[in-house]
């Protein structure tokens, strides 16, 4: 069986509450607070409109100005006050490989800007997304984006050795629409820098966006294969690596979510070229764990019991993006939050029961046979 996760506090991503443009920040905490969470995952943007409702400009929100820095002990103490956590800032996007090196440096320092802040919020955490540039000016080279991890840790070391405070940490998150889009790929990096403050961030709709679904196929798993049966087989291959490969500590976070089975005769990739094919889906589509009733068909119980048989001891959080959550009314964040507690709930408790897929053909087929199940209960086409 997977390893038990009753020790997992469960968190929420700002934006998987409510949008900015909609609704405002505080509600949005009371609401996940209400319904149960401990940590909060902050997002920028959620962020820069929390300074604008302070009256401060939201596009200087990494400035380290007595102002900013107050209002961002306020929103700690907020959050603190509620019975919740900050557990991170995100995302950091097109940072490591670039060539040039004064850009490179400019661009490295735009994380240790965020160093100031995190002491504010009390939170330890701060995370990047593998790059989605594919210019000139950029390379995916092992050692050169591994050497720029490396050297954000050290910057981060440095900057908690100069305060006395707590250590800070460089997650590194891969992205299904990224050139690094699979968990071993950014493990990989995250083992070259070699760094203990630098770690892995999983996000189980990422994992699964790559290693299972396409929403494309009128199917909505695989590429490849024939059968739900054999794209189940390729993923709990690839997971097993996971969970007998990557020690718990070095995951930093754990991010998961669902998505919709999109009707491949009216879903049809962007035509704008410079917009990846997955970016549609992701942003509008994705559910909260086990959200069968509203189309959700992805394996995600898979995913977290792997996670879990590494020994990862950290929150299990949500990060969720849907249309639904762009809507206005003051049940939206209520609402969601809800939703979001009991997917995780399930979720947790589907995982803890699984048969432990990563140590013999006999249990992943065990496994592999009650995903199909629950995967193809309530009629579901697949």
């Amino acid at each position: 069986m997977a390893k038990s996760s009753e020790a997992h506090q469960l968190g929420i991503a700002t934006l998987s509450l409510g949008n900015w443009r909609r609704h405002r920040l505080e509600p949005r905490l009371q609401a996940a607070a209400k319904s149960g969470y401990q940590w909060i995952d902050l997002f920028d943007e959620c962020w820069a409109a929390y300074l604008e409702e302070h009256g401060l400009p939201g596009d200087q929100l990494w400035e380290a100005t007595p102002q900013n820095l107050q209002v961002a002990r306020k929103l700690g103490d907020l959050v603190k006050s509620l019975g919740m956590r900050i557990a991170c800032t995100q995302p950091l996007r097109q940072i490591e490989g670039i060539k040039d090196p004064v850009e490179r440096q400019e661009t490295l320092n735009l994380v240790a800007k965020r160093f100031p802040f995190m002491r504010a919020f009390d939170t330890d955490l701060v995370f990047m997304c593998a790059n989605i540039r594919t210019d000139s000016g950029v390379t995916s080279d092992l050692k050169t984006v591994a050497r720029d991890l490396a050297e954000l840790g050290d910057m981060a070391a440095a900057y908690a050795k100069a305060d006395g405070g707590q250590m800070l940490k460089i997650g590194y998150e891969g992205l299904s629409w990224a050139t690094r889009n699979t968990w071993s790929s950014s493990w990989e990096v995250v083992r070259f820098a070699n760094r203990p403050n630098v770690g892995l961030i999983l996000d189980a709709f990422n994992i699964l966006a790559v290693e299972f679904a396409d929403p494309y196929n009128q199917e909505g798993h695989g590429r490849i294969y024939s059968s739900l049966q054999q794209s189940l087989q390729i993923l709990t291959d690839s997971l097993t690596s996971l969970a007998l490969t990557v020690p718990g500590d070095r995951i930093f976070f754990y991010q998961c979510g669902d998505a919709e089975l999109m009707n491949s005769a009216t879903f049809s990739p962007p035509s704008d070229p410079t917009i990846h094919s997955l970016l549609p889906w992701s942003r509008g589509h994705r559910l909260y764990p086990l959200e069968q009733d509203r189309g959700g068909y992805m394996p995600v119980e898979l995913v977290t019991a792997a996670v879990l048989a590494t020994g990862y001891q950290g929150p299990i959080s949500l990060e969720v993006f849907n249309n639904s959550l762009n809507e206005a009314g003051n049940e939206i964040p209520a609402s969601h939050a809800a939703r979001g507690i009991q997917g995780l709930k399930n979720l947790i408790q589907i995982a803890k029961t699984l048969p432990a897929f990563w140590k013999n053909l006999e249990n992943s087929r065990e496994a592999i046979d009650l995903v199909t199940k629950r995967l193809k209960h309530n009629g579901h086409r697949l």
